[in-house]
């Protein structure tokens, strides 16, 4: 089955047109790098994707379930069984790591009694462990995208999407990050999409290259010499 079907999307500010006909198929378990020149719509697509932006024309599905077609909105954002890791994080600079997690739980129907174990579970798949009434501001760049890391699969999604997760991370932490994302993406079974500008650092972990210009695709690549 496929993890995600575009079929003609479309989308529209005004005058500007941000994606143009997309057609795209991911299948599940695939880990794809979308690349391409600033404002050429990698972000656009993600936020199709997530349900955070919907298109002019065109039809999404998700794991064989029509998501939305054109400016109807059939499953909703939180439906969509997605997490997403931003460049920088986006931690609520106000609650602890504990805390992070914990709304997200929370939000995601995850019993009370099994959040102590839960947190303590995600805290260690990102060597983590202890973190959990650390403040973001006490954290090191590395450690807090490795939170937001453990935010976004808090819920236990079947998809994430990451927008240049890496971005504000020197080498050494983009290496060791871009590790525990292929660890994760092979424990969890996940479907990934990666916005990533610096493609080569990412690809002997991805399965496929897509490329975008001026909202369109221009070329998709499959890695056949991607690591197990």
């Amino acid at each position: 089955m496929s993890a995600i079907e575009l079929n003609g999307v479309s989308v529209r500010v005004g005058e500007r047109s941000l994606l143009e006909s997309v057609d795209l198929s991911v299948p599940e378990g695939a880990h794809l790098l979308l690349v391409g020149p600033s404002g050429c719509g990698k972000t656009t697509l993600l936020r199709v994707i997530a349900g955070l932006a919907a298109p002019a024309a065109g039809r999404v599905s998700l794991f064989g379930a029509l998501a939305s077609e054109g400016h109807r909105v059939v499953m909703a954002p939180e439906k969509r069984g997605i997490g997403m890791l931003f460049q920088g994080g986006a931690l609520w600079p106000h609650l602890n790591a504990r805390k992070q997690l914990e709304f997200v739980l929370d939000c995601c129907g995850t019993p009370r009694a099994q959040w102590k174990e839960r947190v303590a579970e995600l805290l260690e798949w990102v060597e983590l462990p202890g973190y959990q009434e650390r403040m973001p501001a006490t954290l090191s760049g590395g450690e807090a995208q490795r939170l937001a890391l453990a935010r976004a699969i808090a819920s236990s999604p079947r998809l994430l999407l990451l927008d240049e997760p890496l971005g504000p991370l020197d080498e050494e932490l983009r290496g060791a990050l871009l590790v525990k994302l292929h660890e994760l993406h092979q424990r969890l079974r996940l479907t990934v999409i990666h916005v990533t500008h610096a493609p080569l650092e990412a690809r002997e972990f991805a399965t496929r290259t897509v490329r975008l210009r001026a909202g369109r695709i221009v070329d998709d690549t499959r890695n056949d010499g991607a690591r197990a």
